[in-house]
């Protein structure tokens, strides 16, 4: 969940009312947010930089509130204030505009920025008037929206522009970076885009955005029709243009690699903002043309429409409503509705609620309107027993004879490396049914894991200085393929047991299955039959040759034990013999 910071004393001048910190907590809960901390800027400042950065910080009372990850419209105080005064019915919800001047401004895109950053969009704030307080609030915005929505800028970033100080049309273009040269914001000389890459290599803040072009043979590049450099999308906005709070007029772009969403930014900024121009809630249309010539109209601000069932609406929450009180519960949370053809409702989506793909979601906020500690509380009508999910209680039941033998639990990550379940244990990832990670962040984690035993085996690594034996266990899921599965993949509950000491230890951990065997009463069958458990020699390349057996259950393999191979150990850094046991404890249920 993201957290804005608003000063208590402006926000509550904005709600037109002075609450207790109790009242203004229950009504965030009342709105579907939390009240996260009180606290000022000063103390802000002290935890994160140090009592010396925090001298002349301003003692006032700041609210820090959490907000839904998909409300953007929320991420700012206008934002807050605007949905916080329709919900308590002091005003009407907002209508916004995308009006077209006599002259609109043009913004051009040339086809060298599909190489890059392939999609823009912009808009024009006109006779906008800002205050320090709200100058501070359409900066801290931006910021919100490149951490959400943009994912750190990389999918979308957004400049604002003193649209008074450059002159359309506007080009939007992608360049070598020796081509590129601007001064940057708040820089006193021009740098090239190489030199501007060394610039910010280690600026607190900019730094962690270079990588997005660094590497890239062009950089994406806005400019005027005088050649003024406008910005070095996703880094850095040039100083010629930048916002001040004296600024009128204010040209926004926004450059992304995803077209909904730099679409969904640009409407977030110009609601939130509208509504400090001379006509309230109006934005210019900025008309964006892309390489191949389709002119489009920027921002939209498109409205929809959506139709529920009222009654199905109420069955779903559980609480007794006329279609006319849900239509109002509706409004509350600025989605305006009508009642039409008995228990039908129109429901008109604003710009603002982006977050509204669904019914379900139209459905939420009826319930959040009608309050959640007012939905009545009952009985089920069917009598009903509930009980623990039956594989969880039997893995609890094992953990503890587990640790009653001396064996201590771990818990390992779910994903891991390729390596580790295939070459490590002397097996080749084709043979394996493991699940890929299409993306993934780090070679340490491309697969989910097949066994449980890499992790164990990592974590002994970590913990050789620990005194021996080192007995450890896990009962968790492992992920296989499977195509008869819905999502093609299916979990299956394992548990893994090692031992790890200067003596192979095969003898402890067969003893462990025998407990754990006699525990679940099932018998040893001597005969070999389908009735008990028993051990079948075999061969795999990750335990010792001779030193490996089967489990076998009912007639079927449910797992395997042995001394793992001196190979396996030595590719996991570790030097004594180790025994290891796994099953599939899901035959037990």
């Amino acid at each position: 969940m993201p957290t804005i910071g608003v000063k208590r004393d402006l926000l509550f001048k904005a709600l037109g009312k002075t609450y207790s910190e109790d009242e203004f907590q229950n009504l965030c809960f009342q709105f579907g947010l939390e009240l996260d901390d009180v606290t000022t800027e000063k103390q802000m400042i002290t935890k994160e930089q140090g009592s010396e950065q925090s001298i002349g910080a301003s003692e006032e009372i700041i609210y820090k509130i959490d907000i839904p990850a998909n409300r953007y419209d929320l991420l700012s105080l206008e934002g807050l204030v605007t949905g916080l005064l329709v919900f308590l019915n002091k005003i009407s919800v907002p209508s916004y505009k995308a009006i077209r001047p006599k002259v609109a401004e043009k913004l051009v895109m040339t086809k060298e920025c599909l190489k890059i950053r392939e999609h823009v969009v912009a808009a024009v704030l006109r006779d906008i008037t800002f205050t320090q307080d709200s100058y501070n609030s359409f900066i801290d915005l931006q910021d919100k929206l490149h951490q959400t929505i943009g994912r750190k800028r990389s999918i979308v970033s957004i400049g604002t522009h003193d649209l008074d100080t450059i002159k359309g049309p506007f080009l939007y273009d992608a360049r070598p970076p020796s081509a590129i040269r601007f001064k940057p914001l708040n820089q006193n000389k021009e740098y090239t885009g190489e030199e501007i890459m060394e610039l910010y290599a280690h600026h607190a803040q900019l730094k962690q955005y270079l990588p997005i072009i660094k590497d890239s043979p062009v950089y994406p590049v806005i400019y005027d029709s005088n050649g003024i450099v406008l910005s070095l999308p996703p880094i850095i906005n040039g100083d010629h243009s930048k916002i001040t709070v004296n600024t009128k007029n204010v040209f926004i772009e926004c450059t992304a690699t995803d077209l909904n969403k730099a679409r969904i930014a640009v409407d977030t900024i110009v609601c939130a903002f509208s509504v400090y121009c001379s006509k309230k809630y109006t934005a210019e249309i900025v008309e964006v043309v892309y390489p191949d010539n389709q002119t489009f109209n920027c921002p939209e601000l498109k409205y929809r429409t959506e139709e529920i069932d009222s009654e199905k609406a109420i069955n779903y929450i559980g609480i007794k409503k006329t279609p006319e009180e849900v239509a109002l519960l509706l409004s509350k949370m600025s989605l305006e509705a009508t009642v039409k053809n008995k228990n039908k409702i129109t429901i008109e989506i604003p710009p603002t609620r982006r977050d509204v793909l669904h019914s379900c979601d139209i459905y939420e906020d009826v319930a959040i309107a009608h309050g959640y500690n007012n939905i009545e509380k009952i009985f089920p009508q069917v009598a009903t027993i509930a009980a623990e999910f039956a594989l969880n209680k039997l893995s609890d039941q094992l953990r503890e004879e587990l640790a009653c033998a001396g064996f201590t639990e771990a818990l390992t990550f779910s994903l891991c490396s390729r390596d580790d379940i295939s070459e490590k244990l002397g097996h080749k990832i084709e043979d394996i049914p493991a699940v890929h990670i299409s993306n993934p962040k780090t070679l340490e984690f491309q697969v989910a894991r097949t066994t449980l035993l890499p992790g164990l085996l990592k974590t002994i690594a970590s913990n050789k200085k620990m005194s021996l034996p080192l007995k450890l266990f896990e009962i968790s899921d492992i992920v296989l393929l499977d195509s008869t599965a819905e999502v093609g993949a299916r979990n299956k509950r394992h548990l893994c047991a090692v031992y790890y000491n200067k003596s192979g230890g095969f003898e402890i951990i067969h003893g462990v299955l025998d407990r754990i065997m006699q525990v679940l009463e099932v018998p040893c069958s001597a005969d070999k039959t389908n009735n008990g458990y028993y051990l079948r020699a075999a061969d795999d390349p990750t335990f010792f040759p001779q030193r490996y057996a089967e489990v076998v259950y009912n007639g079927k393999v449910i797992g395997k034990m042995g001394i793992l191979h001196p190979d396996v150990l030595t590719k996991f850094e570790l030097n004594l013999p180790c025994s290891a046991l796994e099953i599939d404890i899901e035959p037990f249920v």
